[in-house]
């Protein structure tokens, strides 16, 4: 018996109670390096994972951004059919990204009436905008700088079209890059072109648009959301731009006006013209007009709200509410300057 009892007792050591393997280990508990909790470690006591919360925050950040970016594009009922036989007034169309929205609507065979300040180049894109296919192109020659000229040219547009399905807003007067250009008469020009003639023209054309439900497409730029420097008068006509047409949106909203507006953020516009006011200056790159020329068409017809071209531009907008003010040496990191000029 005594040999029974002993051997018994020596398999109940062994293998002890029921769950004892679980049990925790009489003695002090393990010491957790940082980042690490007791939830972190697997039965022997090994720590499952050294990321520190901090990490796991990054991660499930860059996660949900990449989940919005990835259903933000992916809803897409594009149909190019839609723009068939549209009427569409597009301004600024003789170079740059205003040229090829004009290749574009062509292509897609809408009825095109184009407007730019040079009547020799609006002649150039007529034509290769007849060989692509448009039913329908005429042109006006127009200066934006005159504030008479915005009623002509809407004129002009109903009587060739018999009426509007889009009015797309494309032209700008950019005054070289640099301080001298915050002068008050630089100031007001630039306002008058790159704002009011925006304002004149949609309310010149909203009677028209309202009747066939259009669209308002406003071509703006990443400078109507995020200040940065030597561009201080171009930029509050952008940001004039943006609240002007926010605020018109919620109006038509309220009233039930069956009218989309759609805003575009884009970069640096990819024309000679906009490549020589900043050069010297900043690293930014043009973007590509036939790409960014298409991301507008598409925001348009699907009657978004907004188009980001490129879409990196939407996070930098969001990142402006986390960091209103940059510090000057962040800023200078897209300059080609240590330090800002006197103001002239």
């Amino acid at each position: 018996m005594g040999g029974g009892a002993v051997g018994g007792q020596a398999r109940r050591r062994r293998g002890g109670p029921r769950g004892s393997r679980l049990a925790a280990a009489p003695g002090p508990h393990p010491r957790w390096t940082a980042g690490e909790t007791e939830a972190g470690v697997d039965l022997c006591g090994h720590p499952l994972s050294r990321c520190r919360p901090g990490g796991a925050m990054k991660v499930l950040l860059l996660t949900g951004l990449g989940a919005l970016f990835f259903a933000y594009y992916w809803d897409d009922n594009f149909n190019p059919a839609s723009l068939q036989g549209a009427r569409v007034l597009l301004t600024g169309a003789s170079a740059g990204v205003g040229e090829e929205l004009a290749y574009h609507y062509a292509r897609l065979g809408s009825h095109l009436v184009l407007t730019a300040h040079t009547e020799a180049l609006l002649q150039k894109v007529v034509g290769n905008c007849r060989k692509l296919g448009a039913p329908k192109v005429f042109y006006i020659a127009a200066d934006m700088a005159s504030p008479e000229v915005p009623g002509r040219v809407v004129q002009f547009a109903l009587d060739k079209l018999g009426g509007l399905d889009y009015l797309v807003l494309n032209h700008l007067g950019s005054a070289p890059a640099g301080t001298r250009a915050r002068s008050a008469q630089a100031t007001r020009w630039l306002l008058q072109v790159n704002f009011l003639s925006y304002v004149q023209l949609t309310s010149l054309a909203l009677p028209s648009l309202t009747d066939s439900r259009g669209s308002l497409v406003v071509v703006s730029s990443l400078l109507g959301r995020v200040p940065t420097s030597f561009s201080s008068p171009y930029s509050a006509a952008k940001f004039a731009l943006d609240g002007f047409f926010g605020s018109l949106r919620r109006e038509l909203d309220v009233q039930d006006v069956n009218v989309a507006i759609t805003m575009c953020v884009l970069g640096l516009r990819d024309r000679a013209e906009a490549a020589e006011g900043v050069r010297g200056v900043t690293r930014a790159r043009a973007a590509p007009g036939p790409k960014a020329a298409l991301a507008v068409i598409r925001g348009g017809a699907t009657r978004a709200s907004g188009v980001f071209y490129p879409w990196r531009f939407r996070l930098l907008c969001l990142l402006r509410g986390w960091l209103p003010r940059p510090r000057a040496w962040f800023i200078r990191q897209e300059l080609n300057v240590t330090a800002a000029p006197a103001a002239a």
